[in-house]
């Protein structure tokens, strides 16, 4: 069954969709069968990845229209893309007319879960139903922050979302981990914003750390992720070290749960 993680911060411009991209091509990259569902209306995720945005079923048809999972994917050489476009803008109201809205996601997912390893879900940088829907389907969440002042202000807007979670829709969310995103080596901001995330969240902070990079800037004009744009950018090489550390953490995080469950087991016994 597949690792489902919400990349959400409800601070716009800190890098989520350009991780969502390039991390998804990253897993890919390491053998592993990835989806990204797109939930933010904009779209850039599914363009991203070089899906047109016009193409239909898309997740409106999956939220709203009943349409099955499986006909709403289109695969890719970076990783299978479930996409979205402008039309899921008036989602959040349609949904709110609908039976058992926050979990209708979760619902149309679970037909699909047991065909990857990783769905990553992009979230709109917005409180909304569509984003209930995606923290509701998730296991986890993955925050990236961006390297500036205001950083731990969009942290604190999302933990209380979380904590919101928990207590209704999805008892067992949690931080998956938090990716410091357009990270200047150069700059003493860059370097304070980091040490103060890290002091406060401790081992939740990836040590990959996103740097500043034209070339993950540039790959989306592309439409492509920067790991096929330039592989051997700074940028692409860095997701594929985060890559490696969120598959390195899950395999840490299944073990000890095989290890409780089987503590357990043998005490009933």
């Amino acid at each position: 069954m597949a690792i489902t993680i919400a990349v959400a911060n409800q601070k716009g411009g800190v890098g989520k969709t350009t991780t969502c991209v390039n991390l998804t091509a990253a897993l890919k990259k390491r053998g592993r069968r990835v989806l990204l569902v797109d939930c933010d209306p904009q779209g850039n995720s599914t363009s991203g990845m070089g899906v047109d945005k016009q193409t239909r079923p898309n997740c409106y048809d999956m939220m709203i229209n009943g349409a099955a999972a499986k006909t709403c994917v289109r695969h890719t050489k970076w990783g299978d893309v479930l996409p979205a476009n402008v039309n899921l803008s008036g989602c959040s109201v349609e949904l709110v007319q609908l039976p058992k809205r926050e979990q209708i996601m979760k619902a149309a997912l679970s037909s699909i879960t047991d065909d990857y390893d990783f769905i990553l879900i992009d979230c709109p940088p917005s409180l909304e139903l569509l984003t209930i829907n995606a923290l509701a389907a998730a296991d986890s969440v993955l925050i990236p922050v961006q390297c500036e002042y205001y950083a731990l202000e969009g942290i604190a807007d999302l933990m209380r979302t979380i904590q919101m979670c928990n207590r209704g829709v999805n008892p067992t969310l949690e931080v998956q981990g938090i990716v410091m995103t357009m990270y200047d080596k150069r700059t003493n901001l860059s370097e304070q914003v980091v040490t103060e995330v890290r002091r406060f969240f401790g081992k939740k902070v990836y040590k990959t750390a996103i740097p500043r990079n034209v070339r993950l800037s540039e790959a989306p004009s592309h439409r492509k992720p920067a790991i096929a744009y330039d592989k051997e950018s700074k940028g692409a090489r860095a997701y594929l070290h985060l890559a490696d550390e969120i598959i390195k953490r899950e395999a840490k995080k299944a073990k000890k749960a095989a290890e409780a469950a089987a503590e357990v087991n043998h005490g009933e016994g």
